[in-house]
């Protein structure tokens, strides 16, 4: 039998995420502090970025100028190297004028903050996720059982319960608890609530739309042993690839996270710089991005100027870095915007917050802001992680002002954060010796804000808050 070589043309679909969009949604939902250190990382790698001088007119321009500039910005990078950036299917449209550019100076918006103002603790997984199931359009059923689902997930994110233990505990039917896994198994971070790793790899690849292509999801689903053993001659033989192939799908599958709750759990506070601050200016709210520490990136002019003397080889690589630098500073400035969006329309949801303290916080759920700013709720969710805002009364995560709603005698709704900040009023006021019961609270609140709450909503709002039983409290 002699061997023989062919030639044979294949046409394949697939879902491809590049890596500049990859790392546009990973700007997204960075710290500040992990944003800074990832700029400083990409200007040490890419010789075509640099930082430039800080504009001082920007205080003194008007709406139109910094709109002209910001449009003339765009079409030199667009012009340049970034003429495929899609950036309206990523996320739409950017049309409001930033106002950060007011005429009004802040000497050190930082100065303004007190110490103590700074103090928060880094959410846990539990938390993390009740905060998106309260937050998203489900019913009290649905509701009741994702918080049975998510108080059975191990500090890894894996759920450590069965279906059938679920139902039973629940009471609800077996398809409603499988229908509400699944929606929790794509919240952020992506993934948690599977029962083995190869059910959250899998889950990964579908929200990455990597699910479409059956190669990869048959080395998840069958072949993690071999990839981990690095039998690749099996691989390669079975699925007909050559190496190059193979090792595109290995990169897919090592970007993905066996392990989602891992970044939670560590309770230890931590001092924070806020990412924007809120200041009251005669009867209007000035917004102000804080851009300390946040080089202002530019394209390096001598580096430009020197690609016209390499040789083939060089241009090539030069355009690949050329092409990354426009992407990161499109990606930076399209992360600010963005932020800047979500906190403007959180002050217009939200005003009496910032007019009179936390206990004037309204219902607020991420559909609201979404449908306001014409984004993705997953867009909102990701911008308002570990990002944080100064206002009037200290120091607030975004997600702070998320909260949902109780309803009062006469109909109207009131926030369940402001409902928080009256009791633990009531608490800091009471007598030592005699301290209030959660069923006196429960009174109190229905003769003070006209609420009917159980003694029970009462426990656990006050659990929250970090504060003890009455028992404990009491002191002789």
């Amino acid at each position: 039998m002699a061997l023989e070589l062919h030639q044979q043309l294949k046409m394949q679909q697939r879902m491809v995420m590049t890596p500049q969009l990859r790392q546009a949604i990973k700007l997204l939902q960075l710290s500040r502090l992990e944003l800074e250190e990832t700029i400083q990382k990409e200007m040490l790698e890419n010789p075509f970025l640099e930082e430039g001088q800080a504009d001082t007119q920007a205080g003194t321009e008007t709406n139109h100028e910094v709109e002209r500039k910001e449009s003339h910005e765009d079409d030199v990078y667009d012009n340049e190297v970034a003429r495929d950036a899609q950036w309206e299917d990523y996320l739409g449209e950017f049309s409001s004028t930033s106002r950060q550019s007011q005429s009004r100076e802040y000497e050190s918006l930082d100065d303004a903050t007190s110490f103590e103002a700074r103090y928060a603790v880094k959410p846990t997984l539990e938390a993390h996720l009740l905060w998106q199931l309260h937050f998203s359009a489900y019913s009290e059923e649905d509701i009741a059982i994702g918080e049975e689902i998510i108080g059975n997930l191990s500090s890894s994110g894996y759920l450590c319960a069965e279906i059938q233990e679920l139902v039973e505990k629940t009471g609800a039917d077996q398809a409603s608890v499988e229908s509400m896994l699944k929606n929790i198994q794509h919240f952020d971070p992506v993934g948690v609530a599977a029962r083995d790793a190869r059910e959250c790899l899998l889950i990964q690849l579908e929200d990455r739309g990597y699910d479409r292509d059956p190669v990869l999801v048959e080395l998840v689903s069958h072949h993690l042993e071999d990839i981990e053993a690095r039998r690749y001659k099996v691989l390669l033989k079975k699925f007909s690839l050559d190496m190059e192939d193979l090792e595109d799908y290995l990169a897919i599958i090592k970007d993905l996270e066996p392990m989602p709750g891992a970044s939670f759990g560590d309770e230890e506070p931590n001092y924070i710089c806020p990412d924007v601050y809120v200041h009251k200016v005669n009867d209007d709210f000035v917004i102000t991005l804080n851009e300390e520490g946040i080089p202002n990136l530019q394209l390096s002019e001598l580096a430009l100027a020197d690609i016209s003397r390499a040789s083939e080889t060089e241009k090539e690589y030069c355009t690949q870095k050329i092409r990354s630098a426009s992407w990161l500073i499109k990606s930076l400035y399209q992360r600010q915007r963005t932020l800047y969006k979500v906190t403007e329309s959180i002050v217009r949801h939200q005003r009496d917050f910032f007019e009179f303290g936390p206990t004037k916080l309204v219902p607020l759920i991420l559909k609201d802001i979404a449908d306001d700013i014409e984004m993705h709720e997953s867009t909102v969710s990701r911008i308002t992680t570990n990002k944080y805002v100064a206002t009037p009364y200290g120091v607030y995560e975004l997600k702070f002002f998320f909260n949902s709603a109780l309803e009062q005698a006469d109909g109207s709704l009131v926030g369940s954060e402001s409902v928080k900040a009256f009791i633990k009023d009531l608490i800091s006021e009471e007598d030592p010796k005699n301290p209030y019961s959660d069923e006196h609270l429960a009174d109190m609140l229905n003769k003070k804000m006209n609420i009917s709450i159980a003694r029970r909503t009462v426990a656990k709002y006050r659990t929250q808050l970090g504060i003890d039983s009455s028992s404990k409290r009491r002191r002789r």
